[in-house]
């Protein structure tokens, strides 16, 4: 017995990355799921792939024809909605503040912040008439400057405050809103490799960096945040709502210990005070 028997989610960017290892791991929990991508041949692979349990709807988050035709679709082929995983991105634009073009960081927000908002919107009254999940992914990056491009972090940071906004709307139906935090995830984005063929070197060479970068010694893997998805999914959340979930091996937490000081990690006995 599956922990998603009978529930029916949506995905967007479905097709690969941490929405590919989420819609595999749904549908092995006994979901049906819609995948909404605009990479048409992978979204197709994905969903045939899953043998019936899924499907594949063309979708590009940021125009709302499309997000409202994703949700139709879920209804339509399975005449309900349980759970919409707001998981589509891309990195967004990129440079100093003062050379970074309007239009490139309109779209930013377009895809990162109003593609979760669109589908929040249309999903919502679907999941009302039974309870459900809106699950959206976020970022470390919401959360520490330095790490990432301006346009990005500040879209992040807008989804975690969107999902507690939306939490307090929706929890009188049953609905529960809430968003994931990944840092260093081996995506497609994150490697760089989206839009051409990764070689073996590429990954194991972005994976060592990424290990370095937290307490905990490994890459992240997209199947990490699909599990942390599937909990928020799942009946075992039933009382979260409006809140942020890091995922990410310990690096917002803080510096490695290795790397901390040597008065630090050393230990010497104490100097106890004695009053004279």
């Amino acid at each position: 017995m599956g922990a998603l028997d009978g529930r029916v989610a949506i995905v967007t960017g479905g097709a690969s990355g941490i929405g590919a290892h989420t819609a595999r791991l749904f549908v092995e929990e006994g979901a049906r799921v819609v995948i909404g991508d605009m990479q048409d041949e992978l979204g197709r692979a994905v969903a045939g792939e899953l043998r019936g349990a899924a499907l594949f709807q063309h979708t590009e988050v940021s125009r709302e024809d499309d997000v409202r035709a994703l949700v139709a679709a879920a209804e339509k082929a399975f005449g309900r909605l349980d759970c919409i995983f707001n998981n589509a991105g891309f990195g967004g634009a990129l440079g100093p503040v003062a050379e970074t073009p309007v239009e490139e960081f309109d779209l930013t927000f377009a895809v990162l912040v109003r593609g979760v908002f669109l589908g929040m919107k249309h999903a919502a009254p679907l999941l009302c008439r039974q309870g459900g999940s809106v699950i959206s992914t976020a970022s470390v990056a919401a959360l520490m400057a330095g790490y990432s491009p301006h346009a990005y972090a500040a879209a992040k940071a807008a989804v975690i405050q969107l999902s507690r906004s939306v939490a307090l709307e929706l929890a009188p139906h049953r609905v529960r809103v809430n968003c994931i935090c990944p840092g260093f995830i081996a995506t497609p984005l994150a490697l760089n490799t989206v839009g051409r063929t990764q070689t073996g070197a590429d990954v194991e060479a972005a994976k060592a960096g990424m290990a370095r970068a937290q307490p905990i010694p490994r890459a992240g893997e997209p199947n990490d945040i699909a599990q942390m998805a599937l909990w928020l999914a799942s009946d075992a959340s039933t009382f979260v709502t409006g809140q942020h979930f890091v995922v990410d091996g310990g690096f917002n937490a803080g510096r490695a210990w290795s790397e901390q000081p040597d008065w630090l990690r050393r230990w010497r006995p104490l100097k106890v005070y004695k009053p004279s």
